[in-house]
């Protein structure tokens, strides 16, 4: 195993809690759909078969409950999706219209089962961290940051992000969100737009692309003004540009701000190749992200987000779980069941393409210094008077891990609840590569595993009128700060925007309006959508996977 995994010099060891449901990869959004959750199965299959389970525990995480999402989303919203199937979806057509469910947010088989164990994942890996059980949590199904407080949105139907935010905000005083997805992170943003304990850094692509929010001037309104932060980008960013903004923006938010826990959405489209991405990060330049944030020794949640190559998508995040367990894996990926998607190079890297950049350094360094200016208008962390911290079903089930061990079987020697928790401790001898501790369980090539029955063309495309697959220019804007023109907020008559020094070329539709009173996420935003069709829903082999893989390029 030593080829696989080097251990990084110089890095303190942390304790790593990583989540994963093997049900995730059997949710299917649809023929043609660019969203495919067997990547999260296809990067649990790497950083198993790299052998990164001996260096953290991994977890299978209780699903949430829908009293457990109600702590942000609204009964009326999950009431709908705990109830809505493919079989009796026309029975709400009007539902459907009212939570923007259909096109981009497909009906499919299990769909509540879906967003709980996404949710369920980033809410026991934020309470692990705030009881110092782990120092770094992943769960890769999370990151779903479009999804509003009572309407799904670009792939999501349950914000986990926010959940997630909302249980580590019981235990500390300043939570910082950063998401380095392609897309805005406009549900985080607009979740917390008024206060100052959640500081929202967003990387992003701007102008003319979903969500149509995230503009340099979205900085916060209220109590929560300049706690907004976002740096809009254009088409081609390469490693060295996206580094030589990313470093200096977050060491200077951690000086200004400093929280006592890091929530970081790694969403994969922004790599080099993906189907519905337009920059152009390699694996590495993806992953110095996560190496930067790692340094600050912060409680850490790790998540995933978009991600449309699924090759790509697996490839990124175990490398980024490597790191978070102090090991860099090797370029040769070993054999597993999904081997052959990764032809025909078979290495782990993902490279830059040549394509242009067209952020130039002077663009970026102005809109660097407009970011650093609203930062210096924080002035330092804001003081958070602590009360008594409610309690919560997620309490007793981990401060007694235990209570359940009297059910457990006589006749097993060694319980599951203990083989999960397994970690194996470093000078520890290795198995070898066929036999031990689970090593190598399963050669087979998954066409031989498979049967090819009913193969579906998968030509099907979902929301090309209005949505996050919608072509330049037909952008739906709608969400928190100047960028959402939405009917969601009220304007206050009483305040009125201070004078802005905007030089920089960033476009915009309509120039911004008057500070935004946002008490609570909005119920609804306005939108213009048509009554969604019925969707066929299918069973997919891994062929299909195959054939929706090349089929869905002209999804870009």
């Amino acid at each position: 195993m030593s080829d696989k995994m080097v251990p990084i010099q110089g890095e303190p060891k942390k304790r790593v809690c990583y989540f994963f449901d093997s049900d995730i990869g059997g949710f299917h959004y649809g023929p043609g759909h660019p969203m495919k959750p067997t990547r999260i199965r296809m990067c649990h299959s790497l950083v198993m078969n790299y052998g990164l389970y001996k260096k953290m525990e991994i977890f299978r995480a209780k699903p949430a409950t829908k009293r457990e999402m109600t702590q942000f989303h609204s009964d009326e919203y999950i009431d709908f999706l705990s109830r809505i199937t493919p079989s009796n979806m026309n029975s709400f057509l009007k539902e459907q219209h009212k939570y923007n469910v259909g096109d981009d947010c497909p009906v499919f088989d299990g769909l509540f089962d879906y967003c709980s164990i996404s949710a369920g994942g980033s809410m026991e890996g934020a309470a692990r961290l705030s009881r110092d059980k782990c120092d770094i949590a992943v769960n890769w199904a999370g990151g779903l940051h479009h999804a509003k407080k009572s309407e799904a949105s670009g792939f999501c139907y349950v914000n986990d992000i926010v959940l997630g935010i909302l249980e580590l905000l019981r235990y500390h005083n300043r939570v910082l969100y950063i998401d380095i997805d392609v897309h805005h992170g406009d549900g985080v943003e607009e979740a917390f737009y008024t206060t100052d304990r959640v500081m929202t850094v967003s990387f992003h692509k701007y102008g003319e692309y979903f969500p149509g929010t995230g503009e340099l001037r979205d900085v916060g309104v209220m109590k929560g003004k300049h706690y907004a932060l976002n740096f809009p980008l254009r088409d081609g960013i390469s490693d060295e540009n996206y580094k030589s903004v990313f470093e200096p923006v977050i060491r200077q938010v951690m000086e200004s701000y400093d929280p006592s826990a890091i929530v970081l959405q790694c969403g994969t489209d922004s790599l080099s190749g993906d189907k519905l991405g337009c920059l152009n990060l390699s694996m590495r330049g993806h992953a110095n992200c996560v190496r930067f944030v790692k340094s600050f020794n912060k409680p850490l949640l790790l998540l995933g987000g978009g991600g449309y190559t699924m090759r790509n998508v697996s490839r990124c995040w175990a490398y980024e779980t490597g790191l978070a367990a102090g090991v860099e894996l090797g370029p040769e990926i070993p054999v597993n069941e999904y081997y052959e998607y990764f032809g025909p190079d078979y290495e782990l890297d993902v490279r830059a393409s040549n394509a242009e950049d067209l952020n130039t350094p002077a663009y970026l360094e102005r809109v660097k210094r407009i970011v650093m200016e609203n930062l210096r208008h924080v002035g330092g962390p804001p003081s958070v008077q602590m009360t008594d911290i409610p309690s919560l079903p997620i309490d007793e089930m981990l401060e007694d891990p235990n209570r359940n061990e009297d059910m457990e079987s006589m006749d097993e020697r060694r319980p599951q609840r203990l083989l999960d928790a397994h970690r194996q401790a470093d000078g520890e001898l290795s198995d070898s590569d066929d036999e031990g501790e689970g090593g190598r369980r399963d050669h087979a090539r998954y066409r031989a595993r498979d049967s090819v029955n009913g193969v579906d063309g998968g030509n099907r495309k979902f929301g090309m009128g209005v949505g996050i697959m919608a072509p330049s220019g037909s952008t739906n804007t709608h969400g928190a700060g100047p960028s959402g023109h939405t009917t969601a907020a009220r304007v206050l008559s009483s305040s009125h925007p201070e004078p802005f020094d905007m030089d920089v070329d960033t476009p915009t539709t309509e120039p911004p309006p008057n500070p935004l009173e946002l008490a609570e996420v909005p119920e609804e935003a306005s939108k213009d959508l048509e009554a969604p069709a019925p969707l066929k829903t299918t069973t997919t082999t891994a062929e299909d996977m195959v054939l929706e893989e090349s089929s869905s390029g002209s999804n870009v």
